[in-house]
């Protein structure tokens, strides 16, 4: 991984993982620049749950680390980044995201694979981005109903799929952490210039799953309103991880506060 003097003083820690402070149009415009040099990059993204993960799967924590760009996704990643004196621009949400990359993309002639979702969806969310872009293109799209096993036949056959249609953005949805798995597993063997885990994005941007209202998607309220929505899916990730997370980042807190002030400045002698 490689970074510019102007990302990396732009770029802080949290519980061990990099996290880059890039508005969407900074996020954009990196991807192009990826593309173009045929990088091969990851592009991952975190939130608290990402970041939970982080802490307890140390292949997660390694993904995150070797990826080329990580980006906050998650009002909480910006308050606890806060805490630690980064001032990370505001969260950049694949709901939202993807409506922007794909103007982007067409505008730029980029061409983006679809895998993840139930069957028709990824190909319903690429007519609806088409509809609002009609140069954007479209490599393909392909549900995550698979055998994702590494190895597995039917792996192997859709990422033989994908690399004939050699796109240049690979979009992932399998939801996290198995979207990223799938990709550690076997990025080495696909033919995308950028990868992406967009988690239930195609669901999102087909209409088959509504968001929060608007107003607690500005206050910093999105989880809860997902988790009013899919109760069963996602209440230990808000109600167990929330709270853990604020542990660990005041944990993290201290530990620092400790070091710091266990070092003894040097003195000098004349």
């Amino acid at each position: 991984m490689t970074l510019d003097n102007s990302r990396s003083e732009k770029r802080c820690a949290l519980l061990g993982v990099p996290v880059d402070g890039l508005t969407v149009r900074e996020l954009n415009e990196s991807i192009l620049e990826l593309v173009r040099k045929r990088r091969h990059a990851l592009v991952l993204n975190v939130n608290v749950h990402a970041l939970n993960l982080a802490v307890e799967r140390p292949w997660f924590a390694d993904l995150l680390r070797r990826a080329e760009i990580v980006f906050c996704d998650g009002a909480g990643v910006r308050l606890a980044a806060l805490l630690k004196g980064h001032q990370l621009p505001p969260r950049i949400t694949y709901a939202d995201w993807m409506w922007s990359l794909a103007e982007f993309a067409s505008q730029h002639g980029l061409s983006l694979y679809f895998l993840g979702g139930r069957p028709g969806v990824a190909a319903k969310a690429a007519r609806a981005l088409r509809g609002a872009n009609p140069t954007l293109k479209i490599a393909g799209t392909r549900h995550g109903y698979f055998d994702r096993a590494a190895g597995s036949a039917e792996s192997v056959g859709v990422i033989e799929e994908i690399n004939r249609a050699k796109p240049d953005i690979l979009v992932v949805g399998f939801g996290m952490p198995i979207q990223e798995q799938w990709l550690s597993e076997h990025w080495g063997m696909l033919n995308a210039q950028v990868g992406l885990t967009g988690g239930a994005v195609f669901d999102y941007v087909s209409g088959t799953l509504r968001r929060p209202p608007g107003w607690m998607q500005r206050v910093g309220l999105e989880w809860l309103g997902r988790m009013l929505i899919e109760p069963r899916r996602l209440w230990r990730r808000y109600v167990l991880g929330n709270p853990l997370f604020v542990a660990r980042v005041v944990r993290s807190l201290w530990i620092d506060a400790g070091v710091e002030g266990r070092r003894v400045p040097t003195r000098l002698t004349h």
